[in-house]
């Protein structure tokens, strides 16, 4: 008979791991693409509703802006009902974003916008401490996991935005409402996940918030923020404008969208490997190096030379760039902190602060077009910020943790 229950038991912890790498993947999946289909369709966008380039530039930015308002909220929101139950409510939160807005009224668009932002920004700051909580010794593989998995899905979604919309005349709104599917499949495993957990103390919650208080006073802190805020800057700049930085020298907008995916395509290794990479060393300074120099060296092909053999090749540099450093900004959540409870906390401000900084992006990029007509001043602006990333990198890479 206790043989039975052991057996039972071990089945039942089994099965519980398995759904939650599952549940793991599942939330990763959903973490890009719901952004990063519009980047290809923006122009569309932009056109139905008769939007200026700064306000389309607004559809890519309300979901960073609301990372930034969630972010500090969603940790205590993870101690309250749970880090299950929280990712539950945020993959609820995004799907019913993905909803409202594919209406074509401007209202709804922005609002649906608001609440997908919402809901990615509770998976986004969870996930780390999580990962941190229930895998303490595998942090490192398990962020290559979950950044892989969301960079396939990111770069899978800019691919076929175009083709939804266009060749298979769906439109954009169809185009943008299928993503709801992997988020309704990513809630089925964590409802059984969420019946599955116990809320923390009050006792653990008065420590968050006692944490968060410290956290803001750490210099580490504030260059990791710094750090995963100016490459995410880089990042939803290019998966906004780099189609239409594209079309403008001369490549259909099918063709821009499918570069746009393959750039984020050839960033998976990077993905996968960085984070690796980075756990075998005490500090990570010569990553950030690399990086620093393909991200500078792709905008800066893009700057100098419009034909089609160096817009493969800027776009490979930049894939490689953008995927690496945003693995290892993730990497950082959890190497900078000392256990989950700190990896929450410095997720939290990281993503806050930095989603504000990307949060300009989008629409400061659209505005300098409008302002110039030419590409020029807003590609020589990301070459600046890709210098910014390696400074900030350059600190946040230091062997320290962020509370000693």
């Amino acid at each position: 008979m206790n043989l039975q229950k052991v057996l039972t038991s071990n089945k039942s912890k089994r099965l519980y791991q398995f759904l939650l790498i599952t549940g793991i993947v599942f939330v990763a999946f959903n973490l890009r693409p719901a952004i990063t289909s519009v980047g290809p369709v923006i122009g569309i966008i932009r056109d139905d509703i008769g939007l200026s380039n700064w306000s389309a530039g607004l559809i890519t930015s309300l979901p960073l802006i609301a990372f930034a308002l969630m972010s500090p909220i969603a940790p205590r929101l993870g101690n309250r009902v749970t880090n299950e139950r929280a990712l539950l409510i945020g993959l609820i939160l995004l799907a019913i974003g993905i909803a409202v807005r594919s209406f074509s009224f401007v209202a709804l668009l922005f609002i649906g916008t608001l609440l997908v932002g919402l809901g990615i920004a509770i998976c986004n700051v969870l996930l780390p401490g999580v990962i941190k909580e229930k895998f303490p010794a595998k942090v490192a593989l398990m962020t290559s996991v979950y950044s892989t998995a969301m960079g396939i899905f990111a770069a899978t979604a800019s691919g076929l935005s175009i083709p939804f919309a266009k060749g298979m005349g769906l439109g954009w709104q169809i185009a943008l409402l299928v993503w709801m599917i992997p988020a309704i499949l990513g809630i089925v495993i964590w409802v059984y996940l969420g019946k599955n957990s116990k809320p923390e103390t009050t006792v653990e919650m008065t420590y968050v918030s006692d944490g968060n208080n410290q956290m803001w006073h750490s210099p580490l802190a504030w260059q990791v923020a710094s750090f995963m805020g100016l490459q995410s800057f880089l990042f939803y700049v290019t998966i906004s404008w780099l189609p239409e930085i594209l079309h403008d020298y001369g490549v259909s907008m099918a063709t821009a969208g499918w570069m746009l995916s393959f750039t984020q395509f050839v960033g998976l290794p990077a993905s996968f490997l960085v984070p690796v990479i980075a756990a075998k060393f005490s500090q990570q300074r010569g990553i950030i190096l690399v990086l620093g120099v393909f991200a500078v060296s792709g905008y800066g092909g893009l700057l100098l030379g419009d034909s089609y053999a160096v817009m493969v090749i800027s776009t490979i540099l930049i894939g490689f760039a953008l995927s690496g450093n945003f693995a290892l900004a993730l990497a950082f959540l959890g190497m900078r902190a000392r256990n989950a409870k700190q990896a929450a906390e410095l997720s939290g401000m990281a993503q806050s602060l930095g989603y504000v900084l990307a949060a300009v992006g989008p629409m400061f990029i659209g505005y300098l077009f409008d302002l110039t007509h030419v590409w020029t001043i807003p590609l020589v602006t990301l070459i600046g910020v890709s210098l910014f990333v390696v400074i900030f990198g350059l600190g946040a890479g230091r062997d320290k943790y962020v509370l000693d």
